[in-house]
Formats: C-alpha cells, sequence, structure tokens
C-alpha cells in the first residue's frame, strides 16, 4: 500500500563506553516511502549501524518516535520487538549468518519454525523463495558446496520468507567480488522493483550505493546529507549490450 514505510523523529540513543558516553543518534529524522530503496552511508562511528539495529528493532532508542508500516514501533518491550522482527523485517548479512551443518532449504525455513506455520507450508515457500532467486536446483546442497554470491542468496531467500515489508541488508556485498556484487544487487534491485519491497542497505562502497534510488548519509549521529538520484542499473552493468560485445 503506498505511503510511509518508515517514519523517524527526533531518535536519540547514548552507549557508555567506560567513563566515555558516545552519542550514536542525535536526533536523527526521516522518512522513507513504501517501495524505496535507499543505501545508508557513513564513516566508521556515523551512527549508520545503530540507525539500522534501531529499524530492524535489534536496538531501541533512548527518545524519539518510530513507525513501521503504520505501526508505532517505539516504546515497545523485547517481546513486541521480536514480533515486529519476524513478521515485516527481513535481514541480510554481509557474512550470510548461514548453518553450515544444514541445507539452503533447512536454512530458508528456519524463521518460519518460529511461527505457526505448518510443516508443509514452511518447506513449499522455502522452496519457492529458493526458486526465486535462482536457486531451484541447489536446495539440498550445504553452505560449503555453494559459492558466495550462492550463500548470499540463500539468504536473501531466508530474508524473504516470512514475506516481509522492509529488507534490510548490512554490507550485502562486502564479502564478494565484483561480479558477484553485481548479481546481488540485480536481484535485490529486482525484488524492489517488481515485488515493491523496500529496500534499505548500509554500504561503504560508493558504486554499490548508487544502485540505490536514494542515498541518505550520517556523521556524528546525524544525516548531512539526503539525496535522490537515477540509480544505475546493475543488470545492465552486469551484462552489456550485445552490440559491445566482443565479436
Amino acid at each position: 500500500m503506498p505511503g510511509p514505510m518508515v517514519v523517524v523523529h527526533d531518535l536519540t540513543k547514548t552507549y557508555r563506553m567506560g567513563d566515555t558516553t558516545v552519542r550514536a543518534l542525535a536526533g536523527v529524522s526521516l522518512t522513507i516511502e513504501a517501495g524505496e530503496m535507499v543505501a545508508v552511508m557513513g564513516p566508521s562511528g556515523s551512527g549508520k549501524s545503530t540507525f539500522m539495529n534501531v529499524l530492524g528493532c535489534l536496538d531501541r532508542p533512548d527518545a524519539g518516535s518510530y513507525t513501521l508500516a503504520g505501526e508505532v514501533v517505539a516504546g515497545m518491550d523485547g517481546d513486541a520487538l521480536a514480533s515486529v522482527r519476524n513478521r515485516r523485517i527481513g535481514f541480510v548479512f554481509q557474512q550470510f549468518n548461514l548453518l553450515p551443518r544444514t541445507t539452503a532449504l533447512d536454512n530458508v525455513e528456519l524463521p518460519l519454525l518460529y511461527t505457526a506455520t505448518p510443516s508443509a507450508e514452511r518447506r513449499a515457500r522455502a522452496i519457492r523463495r529458493l526458486q526465486q532467486v535462482g536457486l531451484g536446483e541447489r536446495l539440498d546442497h550445504h553452505p560449503r558446496q555453494l559459492s558466495g554470491g550462492q550463500q548470499q542468496r540463500v539468504a536473501i531467500a531466508r530474508a524473504l520468507v516470512n514475506d516481509p515489508v522492509l529488507i534490510l541488508a548490512d554490507e550485502p556485498t562486502g564479502a564478494l567480488d565484483s561480479g558477484t556484487s553485481l548479481e546481488v544487487m540485480a536481484l535485490l534491485q529486482r525484488l524492489n522493483r517488481d515485488d515493491g519491497i523496500t529496500v534499505v542497505l548500509v554500504t561503504h562502497e560508493n558504486d554499490i550505493a548508487d544502485f540505490a534510488s536514494r542515498i541518505v548519509s550520517f556523521r556524528d549521529g546525524r544525516i548531512v546529507d539526503d539525496r535522490r538520484h537515477t540509480p544505475r542499473d546493475a543488470l545492465a552493468t552486469l551484462a552489456p549490450p550485445a552490440s559491445a560485445q566482443p565479436v
């Protein structure tokens, strides 16, 4: 449904590190519309990771408001936050975070084990998502039998299996070579464009951020730049036009 997916206003968050107080977020306000693809950038310590943790309901702000898909999130207790995470959000991490002794199918099915979804439906949904990311013939493969790009595709399928409205991707190409990075970004762009899933990704790479339609930059716990632009097409970059191919 069109409208804001994420609305945060005046978020603040501080941490104590020994005798030092670190202000990770210093009054952050931002609206992300449903269907946007947003890259979050900033140097180490800028607040971008804390911001993503708040969006992912992995951390709570000290003050400020957060609404996700119309649901007021700020102020929820731990159990309520866990419920929002499971119902609304899919996570993709730099290191894939797959269980090494478990098949691709079982890895994708894992989030559904925390729901009341019947076994047969869990299996069918996991298969469908693996097929969607191009791994329908790798269901029984273990992570060690898959390339880095294939492992990240399994991780993306796992992020999708609960039908989230928001995908949070933390350096999703950080462990991949440039060609495989393009494949992963092409997949995220397709999910954003064709399925309408809102995607927010953290990256330190300008060329990866350029695949998003909006770039939000953090520094010292504040947003210092927020700009929209025409994103690069990862699929076109991955596969140049036939006229550009050598003959």
